[in-house]
């Protein structure tokens, strides 16, 4: 019997122990999740640094400063705006239609306020379009078609243009400003307008601007930003600014400049990089005798090697590229390259044309003589870095034998030859549209004398298409033949560079519409 109680006492006695290490352990666990609860609400920080450098004004339709137009998209919003795919969405707009080449009818969100209080109605955009047509701004361009605007009802517009536009949808990205708010105030750069979105402006001053969360907003719900103050820092110049940047007294810094390293360093913070508008290429004029030859146009398109000239004149701060929508674009996936640089298919492609190696130059025997491979190539002269490029394309060409003459030429003579289209090859550069219109290089007229019966038809269906997976579909086309034709030979964009701060949290996605796309999600 007393070998059976201090047995029972004994398994008591373990029983008690077990339970109380189990409770010791759960308290501690508790506990330490409770601390980590704490640490982690103690560490969110909710504030957000930016800057802007030669500060002119707030207004959004008349300032020229990108670091605002830039700040400006958190404050007031437009009818559509643009997604880090390149996609269009919308935003006041709910949803819109074309009714015929000239005319769209757009239905607005009913749900909006401005910071003031007042409701956001039809007015407003006939306003904001209005004052476009009359001042001096960046998005002049944007309603330089438009003839009048109707206005069906308080969110109901119709708007209508002087002739089609493709894809005038995307020129519907500028913000839109509050009619009732300028009933009784001057226009002008000094006032600071109310706006629709995430944020407002609750504080002026000559050094710093306050956004506070616009706790209002429309699309909280879907959006609730968890920064709720932005301190955004005013400088005299780009160099202050960069030098506050490397202190770490900024959050985010966006910037085109090549030598950003030179002033911020390389360490200390994190970045992303995009390809930005600048988009180099060279035109090939089709209706030349040589290069009407789709294989002499290939045969220089795998002869140039694009990554040789990034890196030997631009030091690797421009990106090579393959299309005009290759900087991010849904509409453009990267193919295995047809075109991309390779010297011993340039010189199969020429053999099979019939062309005959000799004495350091390609030659064939046409009309009872030998004419030799020759190209001219123009190039603004005054531009000394694009005719680095173009010496580089000649020394590169005539390395593969294709004897090439730089031309260089001042802005003058440059715009003639584009206008009369009497060049064998140009060096080109343009600012890409927001859109994906391709008119530059495939309309009518276009800078390469070419002409497609197949991709005339695709240019005219893809204006009035509005379904996604069709568009990706006729645009991979476009790029297919882009690459076998070879009407032009995309080398390169500049490069954009997001830089921000290693303790901010959550996808930096910039795009070069919107540096600050996902912000809702940021914080340090």
């Amino acid at each position: 019997m007393k070998s059976n109680f201090f047995k029972y006492l004994f398994i008591i006695f373990v029983i008690g122990i077990t339970i109380f290490a189990i409770f010791k352990i759960k308290s501690e666990e508790k506990e330490e999740e409770s601390l980590n609860e704490e640490t982690t609400s103690q560490e969110k920080i909710t504030t957000l640094t930016l800057a802007i450098s030669s500060f002119d004004s707030l207004n959004p339709i008349l300032s020229t400063n990108k670091n605002v137009q830039n700040i400006a998209k958190l404050i007031y919003e437009p009818l559509f705006t643009i997604s880090s795919s390149y996609k269009l969405e919308p935003c006041l707009a709910k949803e819109w239609a074309k009714q015929s080449s000239t005319s769209y009818l757009i239905k607005l969100q009913d749900n909006v306020r401005w910071a003031d209080g007042e409701k956001f109605i039809a007015d407003d955009v006939k306003y904001t379009i209005d004052q476009l047509k009359q001042v001096s701004s960046i998005y002049s361009t944007n309603v330089a078609h438009i003839t009048n605007i109707e206005i069906v009802d308080d969110y109901t517009i119709k708007i209508n243009l002087d002739q089609e536009v493709p894809f005038f949808e995307y020129n519907l990205i500028f913000p839109i400003l509050s009619s009732s708010f300028y009933l009784d105030k001057e226009f002008s750069a000094n006032i600071v307008p109310v706006g629709t979105g995430m944020y407002e402006v609750t504080d002026v001053q000559t050094s710093y601007i306050t956004l506070s969360k616009n706790a209002s907003w429309w699309n909280i719900q879907e959006k609730d930003p968890i920064i709720t103050t932005i301190t955004v820092n005013l400088y005299s110049s780009v160099g202050e600014m960069y030098n506050s940047f490397k202190t770490g007294n900024i959050d985010v810094i966006s910037t085109d400049n090549m030598n950003l390293q030179d002033y911020i360093g390389t360490i200390g913070y994190a970045s992303k990089e995009i390809k930005g508008r600048q988009h180099d290429f060279i035109a090939f004029n089709t209706q030349n005798n040589f290069l009407s030859r789709q294989g002499v146009r290939k045969a220089i398109a795998y002869s140039i090697d694009k990554t040789n000239i990034v890196s030997s004149i631009y030091n690797n701060k421009y990106y090579t590229s393959s299309f005009p929508l290759d900087y991010g674009s849904y509409l453009y996936t990267e193919q295995e390259s047809s075109s991309g640089y390779n010297p011993d298919q340039a010189k199969k492609v020429l053999e099979d044309a019939g062309w005959t190696y000799r004495n350091n130059y390609w030659q064939k025997l046409e009309n009872g003589r030998y004419q030799r491979l020759s190209l001219r190539l123009v190039v603004k002269s005054a531009d000394a870095t694009k005719v680095q490029v173009a010496q580089n394309i000649k020394q590169q060409l005539e390395n593969q034998g294709i004897r090439v003459e730089v031309v260089g030429v001042n802005d003058t003579q440059y715009n003639n030859y584009l206008t009369n289209k009497n060049y064998d090859m140009i060096l080109c550069s343009i600012n890409l549209s927001i859109s994906p219109d391709l008119n530059t290089f495939f309309g009518e007229n276009n800078l390469a004398n070419y002409s497609n019966a197949e991709v005339t038809q695709i240019m005219n269906e893809v204006k009035n298409e509005t379904q996604e997976n069709v568009l990706v579909e006729k645009y991979t086309r476009l790029a297919e033949i882009y690459k076998t034709e070879v009407p032009y030979l995309s080398l390169y964009n500049n490069k954009l560079t997001t830089c921000y701060s290693t303790g901010l949290v959550g996808e930096v996605s910039p795009n070069w519409y919107n540096i600050f796309s996902g912000i809702e999600k940021w914080y340090k």
